[in-house]
């Protein structure tokens, strides 16, 4: 008769014992995370006070902290697929075109591998922001508005830095394509570079050639070629790290001067460095799949005669921001007004100053 009836589960108070083992389990998982975390690949967990593209900005001392301490092996291993990166080096100013050169890759499904090398902590953050792991900053930083100043000292830092960060890549083991961000992507490069050539590189000459001109090292003007060096791919050979070698020698050989500013220093650099290496297998690229911007947008006979086998188009033959900007436009090839949201990076709003090749 008088069995004690029993309390419900609901209303029994935690015993000690009970209250202990959550918080273990709490600690174990937290514990796990802490592990595990850091293991991902993903440079999310390597900073984690990352913000969202949607928060707001962070002040300068987080754009600083927060990614200088990230390596280019880090970021290279990080954006690798099968073995290859694409690369180009880009201070602020230029932002809205790295945004348009990105929305023609993405088209081409190859945006993943691509690595921006950041010539100022404004650029590393803004990309890392909206794309973590997508840009790394090799110190120094350089001034953002003078990199880009055609001609100047400044633009003579920026370029003449271009041969030493590829030639890093490929010592970490990777093949590399590098490209200027004044460029646009119209149909996949990679099909033209499946040989097992050293180098491949795009002529910059307007004069044009036969469908089936000769791929190796054009004839030379003056002793010297006019090769671009704006867009090339380079495999993990020692001929084409003995190259860049090379390159880095003859920049440093012909420091800028007053005298000599209206040289882009890094091409003639790397036009003689062709001519000193002979232990190289080279492949100049078919004009008509990529052609200079001095034949693309100045000879339409040329562009209707080819039409269908252009691939990456230069927009140089041209100077400065609002010039370049301009005949995108007028071509048809400017495509960050309607088409941000293809890009990784999304909607950013044009740079407001002055901006100068």
């Amino acid at each position: 008769m008088g069995q004690q009836q029993q309390r419900p589960i609901s209303n029994r108070p935690i015993s000690f014992l009970n209250r202990n083992g959550l918080f273990l389990l709490l600690l174990a998982l937290l514990v796990l995370l802490g592990v595990c975390l850091p293991l991902s690949e993903f440079p999310l967990f390597m900073f984690p006070n990352r913000t969202s593209a949607s928060s707001p900005p962070p002040s300068p001392s987080f754009v600083v902290s927060d990614w200088r301490d990230y390596t280019l092996a880090q970021a290279a291993k990080f954006v690798a697929k099968n073995g290859t990166v694409i690369v180009c080096a880009v201070s602020y100013p230029f932002l809205p075109f790295l945004n348009n050169w990105l929305i023609s890759i993405s088209r081409q499904k190859h945006h993943e591998k691509v690595l921006v090398i950041a010539e100022d902590y404004a650029l590393l953050y803004k990309v890392n922001e909206r794309w973590p792991g997508h840009a790394v900053l090799i110190p120094p930083a350089l001034d953002p508005k003078a990199a880009h100043h055609f001609g100047s000292q400044g633009f003579y830092n920026l370029t003449s830095r271009r041969p030493q960060h590829l030639l890093d890549i490929l010592e970490l083991g990777y093949n590399v394509m590098y490209n200027d961000v004044d460029m646009v992507w119209l149909q996949d490069p990679f099909k033209y570079l499946q040989g097992s050539q050293d180098v491949y590189f795009m002529d910059d000459m307007t004069a044009i050639k036969p469908l089936n001109h000769s791929h190796g090292l054009p004839p030379s003007r003056n002793g010297v070629t006019y090769v671009c060096s704006c867009m090339i791919f380079l495999r993990c050979t020692s001929g084409a790290k003995l190259l860049l070698k090379k390159w880095v020698e003859e920049i440093r050989a012909q420091p800028w001067s007053n005298t000599e500013a209206k040289k882009p220093h890094d091409q003639p650099a790397f036009n003689r460095a062709l001519h000193k290496i002979t232990q190289i297998d080279v492949y100049l690229l078919p004009q008509s799949a990529f052609p200079s911007g001095g034949l693309y947008f100045k000879n339409q006979k040329w562009v209707n005669e080819t039409n269908g086998k252009h691939v990456i188009v230069h927009n140089n033959y041209i100077v400065g921001y609002k010039n370049k900007l301009k005949r995108f436009q007028d071509f048809g090839l400017w495509l960050v007004d309607d088409h941000s949201h293809e890009s990784p990076l999304g909607k950013i709003e044009l740079v407001q100053e002055e901006n100068n090749e």
